[in-house]
């Protein structure tokens, strides 16, 4: 490329003629002789130094061809008015401050440009100081002597304007300075005008006491360049009310004229109510009619100009108002739903380039926050504040919004408002829309300080920053506006949000807690202190509390709260999940008031509350997924103690995974929701789940054993399900019944049976290691000769055995069996074994079916424990699981031999099959099904609410309420009478089929 010779090629090397698209021409003749006399054409170079100083700052301006331009025509306007001289370009080349601050606001707006040749004066308010000093820019509106008050007024104002607005662009001043300075030229405009207005009032007219409020922006001192300034008036008395109305009149129509316009629509009942309403007026409005949105626009009020403290008494009167509007059923969805219909009302084509009021805009952020204040604000003062910026920092500071969400919220807020202020200071024009014509993209890049990188353009810069905080901000909205944490928090009345002692130990009273001295010292140890994790903690609490008091022991549920937040208070993701992640902390609040068994597993686990978070995570994994990953977790480790603490690891996890969706798949709105949210409503889905879990633990010990005992090349070995472990019917507490079996391969019997022996035991010892786990007992009893057998057999020795010395009760037992872990093919085989056992091909004899029915009694006489109530005992009790297995299995001892869809272990599907074969009456399954049904889920949230084995319901007490409770029941009384009649119909059922 050849170095340009023309002027105005040289020219375009300083930007000149970019938007002109002339390469410079019409630069060369404002700066040449007959223009500025800047440049030197037969040199193709400035005059001088200082006007190449002044060249370049011009090529720094966000459009230098604006810039040049609006100088020019300053100068012009300068000549004429004084002369052939221009004192401008004397003291632009002199004074550098000047330079930078004129040239950077005559780049920038072409509407200051306008004013300045306008009255070409102007320029000298933008002199540096005789000390040096940058002329100050706080929004002071600088007498201008007699003369047309408005007129005085507007040409103060534009003084004032011009200013701020130098400062902003040359960084004199940050965004919260400039917005800051921007609200006070408004206060005083405000105050000016109504200076103006009382003035003008007709001789002998008393002064009114009237007060006018900043709202909106204003109020919150973040007004913009070119913005309606939201009010509204206040008048003392009703006295006041005439004189008043018309200083009001008067203020807006002044104001227009001069600055922007006053918009007092934000006044109860809109632009059809009265512009100015007494202090009476106003608070019988707000206390009857005002809806949440109303209350919302009072977070920004603040005196501006009148009667400032008739303004702040009205302040003061609403605050006890404004600070109770949360707590409105449907206040939460107000703001939701009015944050939605704005969105809704803007222009299709003009959505994506809101940056107030579409997705990812300004009002994303406003909304979100002002939602947290009049939430969280009732109980926390330190959130009272009007400005979007200090109330978004109050929030992080008191831990209502993570530190990094705080910090992107605060940086999108910043970005998009500087965007804001560039279009708006261009033409001094309300503009909200980043502009899609190429040069005006350019011009705005450049005027927010972006420049071209390798292989991407300052517009390409620009929207990629903007696209990265709109999303940021989208996405925060979204968790912050929808947190479902706000609707329990705004359901706490406001008294409980104050955590003082005095106010606790009430509140805790109120709540029922038995022992309030006692919860008021675990809250004191939760929140006492000053730090952020003390700080989150009171803001969670008073939801918590209200959850704790639903339970019938909120006392343990606070306890075991305290339990589990000591021991990940310092993790820094606790705290964050409880506040940000959905209904987690009340999902928490629910499962430790409700179920000693989860809160004991969590106070081990604590980390499983993550699956909280998740709904998928609240449903069982399939079999596959659970011996896939067991048997990894065994694999990783040659030390087989350490292999299995691994594997029980997992089983922990699992059986915190099942016992919460257990405890919350009957709580309503806090249930799991989707496809699998009720996965465990049905007793036989819990059973199952318990089951698989139990089976891959079995799978995992069994290879850990397998890899640490050496066995005979060709040894088969597989574990059996047996009892409610066989029948998918494990409860929380339930043992592992199994039978051990072997095959052996050709060569010496006895060292295999050794073997198998001694990976039998070694999987037992491996279970049997104590461990932070629920223990899992694995017995064997069920096999031949019980406990005086041997505890592993031969699959030829099993045949013999049941050949020649299986009983009745044997057969009985093993309708429950079936493959669990091991040898598939040799599963498979004792099944096949022991299937002519379990469904004899003749059925029983007259003598069996009368030894099961003798057996059946003894157990119901001998092993009922000791003052036990027969008619709740929910195993061995009337119309329990006992009377229900034992029908079912006589059903299949007598008839499953001829009937294969009896051949099954699980208890529900053989009586529905009996039911379809005809073998028992339809009310009668239908009763005993119901029957066994409501007895196992008595039985199983007996466990998780006691966190230990039991079987017996109690008639009465905390441990009823919470058996209730968990079950989705209201009354525990009715409960108790269900249970009762559900009971007598299944044993009476179940007599029938015994006496068949």
């Amino acid at each position: 490329m050849t170095r340009p010779t023309s002027a105005p090629g040289r020219l375009a090397r300083y930007g000149f003629g970019t938007t002109q698209g002339d390469g410079g021409a019409r630069a060369a003749d404002l700066l040449g002789p007959d223009g500025l006399g800047l440049w030197r054409p037969d040199g193709q170079e400035p005059v001088d130094e200082r006007a190449g100083e002044l060249l370049t700052a011009l090529s720094r301006a966000a459009d230098p061809d604006l810039a040049l331009r609006q100088l020019h025509r300053i100068v012009e306007a300068e000549r004429r008015a004084h002369g052939d001289g221009s004192a401008l370009l004397t003291e632009l080349s002199e004074d550098a401050g000047l330079r930078r601050r004129l040239i950077a606001v005559l780049g920038a707006s072409s509407a200051l440009g306008d004013h300045l040749v306008a009255n070409p004066d102007d320029w000298t308010v933008l002199r540096t100081a005789p000390d040096g000093l940058a002329p100050a820019a706080e929004g002071r509106l600088e007498p201008l002597g007699d003369g047309n008050p408005i007129a005085g007024l507007r040409r103060a104002y534009r003084l004032a304007l011009l200013g701020i607005a130098a400062a902003d662009l040359t960084g004199g001043r940050g965004l919260e300075q400039t917005m800051a300075a921007l609200s006070a030229l408004a206060d005083a405009t405000l105050r000016a005008a109504y200076g103006i207005a009382v003035d003008e009032l007709p001789e002998g007219t008393p002064r009114p006491r009237l007060a006018v409020v900043a709202m909106g922006k204003c109020g919150g001192d973040e007004l913009n360049y070119v913005s309606d300034v939201d009010v509204i008036f206040v008048a003392a008395s009703d006295d006041d009310l005439p004189a008043a109305t018309t200083v009001a009149t008067r203020l807006i129509h002044v104001c227009g004229l001069v600055a922007w316009p006053v918009d007092a629509a934000l006044r109860p009942e809109g632009n059809r109510g009265p512009l100015v309403r007494t202090l009476a007026s106003h608070l019988a409005y707000y206390r009857r009619w005002a809806r949440t949105w109303e209350f919302q626009a009072l977070l920004k009020a603040r005196p501006a100009a009148g009667d400032l403290a008739l303004g702040q008494e009205w302040i003061d009167e609403l605050a006890p108002l404004l600070w109770r509007a949360a707590e409105r059923p449907e206040a939460v969805e107000d703001v939701r739903a009015m944050r939605r219909k704005i969105i809704d009302n803007i222009p299709p084509k003009e959505l994506e380039r809101e940056i107030k009021r579409g997705p990812g805009g300004l009002r994303d952020i406003e909304f979100a926050v002002q939602l947290l204040q009049l939430v969280h604000g009732r109980g926390d003062e330190s959130l009272r504040v009007p400005g979007t910026i200090p109330a978004l920092r109050a929030l992080v500071t008191g831990g209502y919004v993570g530190r990094a969400d705080g910090e992107a919220l605060l940086r999108g807020y910043r970005f998009l408002r500087g965007v804001e202020h560039r279009l708006q200071l261009q033409g001094l024009r309300r503009t909200h829309t980043v502009p899609t014509d190429p040069a005006a993209l350019r011009w705005l890049a450049a005027a927010l300080g972006y420049t071209a990188t390798p292989g991407r353009s300052a517009v390409e810069e620009f929207r990629a920053e903007w696209v990265t905080h709109a999303t940021e901000v989208r996405r925060l909205h979204a968790k912050l506006l929808y947190r479902p944490l706000l609707e329990a928090v705004a359901r706490v009345p406001a008294d409980g949000l104050r955590l003082t002692p005095e106010a606790a130990r009430h509140r805790l009273e109120i709540l029922g807690f038995g022992d309030p001295a006692g919860a008021l010292r675990h809250l004191q140890a939760l929140t006492g202190g000053v730090s952020r994790t003390a700080a989150i903690q009171r803001t969670l609490l008073p939801v918590l509390l209200s959850e704790f008091a639903d339970a019938p022991e909120p006392d343990r549920g606070l306890l075991n709260y305290r339990q589990v937040s000591e021991k990940l208070g310092s993790t820094p993701w606790y705290l964050r999940l409880l506040r940000d992640s959905g209904p987690v902390a009340r999902r928490l609040a629910r499962v430790l008031s409700s179920s000693r068994y989860a809160a004991d597993l969590l106070a081990r686990e604590p980390e499983a509350l993550r699956l909280l978070a998740e709904e998928h995570e609240l449903a069982p994994r399939p079999p596959e997924v659970l011996h896939e990953g067991f048997t990894a977790a065994a694999a990783r480790y040659a030390d087989p103690v350490e292999a299995i603490r691994a594997v029980r690891a997992l089983r922990r996890r699992e059986l915190v995974r099942i016992a919460c969706a257990d405890v919350l798949c009957r709580a309503g709105s806090l249930a799991p929701s989707g496809p699998d949210g009720a996965a465990l409503t049905e007793i036989a889905a819990v059973g199952t789940a318990l089951a698989d879990v139990t089976d891959a633990t079995l799978a995992a010990a069994l290879h850990i054993a397998r890899a640490t005992q050496p066995t005979p090349p060709g040894l088969r070995f597989a574990v059996i399900g047996m009892g409610r472990l066989g029948g998918y019917e494990s409860n929380y507490l339930s043992d592992a019944d199994v039978l051990f079996v072997y095959d052996a391969p050709a060569g010496d019997e006895s060292a295999a049976s050794a073997a198998a022996h001694a990976v039998a035991e070694e999987l037992r010892r491996l279970l049997g290691i104590p461990a932070p786990d629920p223990p899992l007992g694995v017995d064997a009893d069920l096999r031949p000769e019980g406990r005086q057998g041997p505890l592993v057999r031969s699959l030829a020795a099993y045949a013999q055995y049941y050949a020649r010395w299986s009983r009745v009760w044997e057969a009985q037992a093993l309708l429950r069996a079936r493959f669990v872990c091991g040898d598939a093919d040799l599963g498979a085989e004792f099944e096949a074994l022991v299937d002519p056992v379990r469904y004899p091909a003749n059925g029983l004899t007259r003598d069996q079916v009368v030894e099961i029915r003798r057996i059946k009694a003894r157990v119901e006489h001998e092993r009922l424990p000791r003052g036990a109530d027969p008619a709740t005992h929910t195993k061995l009790g009337r119309g329990g699981l006992a009377d229900v297995e034992w029908a079912v299995q006589l059903l299949q001892l007598r008839h499953g031999g001829a009937v294969p869809a009896l051949r099954g272990t699980r208890t529900l599907d053989a009586l529905a099959a009996a039911r379809d074969a005809g073998l028992v009456d339809a009310a009668d399954a239908a009763a005993m099904a119901a029957g066994w049904t409501l007895a196992a889920q008595v039985r199983n949230a007996l466990m998780l609410v006691r966190g230990r084995a039991g079987d017996q319901l109690p008639r009465h007490g905390v441990e009823l309420a919470g058996v209730v409770r968990l079950l989705g029941a209201d009354d525990p009384g009715q409960f108790l009478d269900d249970y009762l009649r559900t009971a007598r119909r299944s044993r009476a059922a179940m007599e029938r089929v015994l006496d068949g």
